[in-house]
């Protein structure tokens, strides 16, 4: 058994199989888990959205019961996944404590909306998922959808996003989205999914270490007693012991700091304020100078884009930034959005009479 106290007592774990399979594994899970890691509800998926009718697609009602003896069993609050009003009637029937709504479901307005109207007047803690596009509004919309039917104990789950490029993980986490809803949304709990995020066990220690670093409120992560065995998503599963393993692991940050780290930290900050105060002048000025290029090639009679100065820009600038320690995808970005306001400037200039 690991020792609890090495894991934050304040932190929300969610923690359970993908799919409840048989009340066996349901009920050995919930045993192992509650054992070793303080779980503040145990998950386990009964509709199982996948992408192929021919895959396993849960047990629906039938694991209803085996939810309720595991709670019954270990005094842990339960919570599945609801996708539909009868979904939701279904769960609220059986006592479950809380729910979540699925990245598909978010993605669909309409579904959305038909589960507030299921839960209206009800009180009981709803868990958000992101869309599985990367659309920070759409999630923002579904948590307006629940408030407008009166339910206020939200939270949200980040559990990474579908791009076409995203090796190494199966959704890539996109960590300015969340951090983004977090800026705007500080009172809402934000949790993280790094199960759906790593697709395979690998890389989930990194991830949640990520996502304490973060400033996230919790982990929702799913763990099966034999992983391999799994009727759904075997390769992201991890056994119980090694939930409690990694869950002991991880470094559990605060917002808090001594007085003398705060004076540390503020010297810091003054730093970077004066840097970017320094880095905004000097992009000013190349816009001037970019307005410049604008009024020269306008009396020149010549197209402000010109590909092959393009090409040379990126390719020397690659290699200052290599010598700089920057990241080429930080690289890539700053050097497209400084080309995009250039050309708007260009532009500015060759159209004003």
């Amino acid at each position: 058994m690991y020792e609890m106290e090495k894991i934050k007592s304040n932190f929300t774990w969610i923690a359970g199989p993908c799919s409840a399979e048989s009340e066996e594994q349901v009920l050995q899970t919930a045993r192992d888990l509650s054992l070793n890691i303080p779980l503040s509800y145990y998950r386990a998926g009964l509709w199982k959205p996948r992408t192929s009718p021919n895959s396993f697609e849960g047990m629906g009602a039938a694991g209803l019961p085996w939810m309720k003896k595991a709670k019954e069993q270990t005094g842990v609050k339960i919570i599945t996944e609801v996708a539909t009003s009868q979904h939701v009637e279904l769960c609220l029937e059986n006592n479950f404590d809380a729910l979540w709504i699925g990245a598909r479901t978010t993605t669909n307005p309409f579904s959305v909306q038909e589960i507030a109207e299921a839960l209206r007047g009800v009180n009981i803690p709803i868990f958000i998922k992101n869309p599985i596009n990367p659309d920070l509004s759409l999630w923002i919309g579904a948590f307006e959808r629940f408030q407008k039917v009166g339910l206020t104990d939200l939270s949200a789950i980040h559990r990474g996003f579908s791009v076409a490029n995203k090796l190494p993980y199966r959704n890539k986490p996109l960590w300015e989205i969340p951090i983004e809803f977090k800026t705007q949304f500080p009172d809402i709990p934000l949790l993280c999914d790094p199960s759906h995020i790593c697709g395979n066990r690998t890389l989930l220690k990194d991830v949640s270490q990520r996502a304490i670093d973060l400033g996230m409120n919790g982990i929702m992560i799913e763990s099966h007693p034999n992983p391999d065995s799994a009727l759904s998503d075997a390769a992201q599963q991890i056994t119980p012991a090694q939930v409690a393993e990694m869950a002991a692991a991880l470094h559990y940050r605060t917002t808090s700091l001594t007085s003398n780290s705060a004076e540390k930290l503020q010297i810091l900050r003054d730093r970077v304020d004066a840097l970017d105060a320094d880095i905004i002048d000097l992009l000013g000025k190349r816009m001037n100078v970019a307005r410049e290029m604008g009024a020269l090639k306008k009396d020149e009679g010549i197209i402000i884009f010109q590909l092959e100065r393009w090409k040379e820009i990126l390719e020397s600038r690659e290699a200052w930034g290599k010598s700089a320690q920057l990241t080429e995808t930080f690289l890539s970005a700053y050097l497209e959005a400084i080309h995009k306001e250039s050309i708007r400037a260009q532009n500015g200039v060759m159209n004003k009479d």
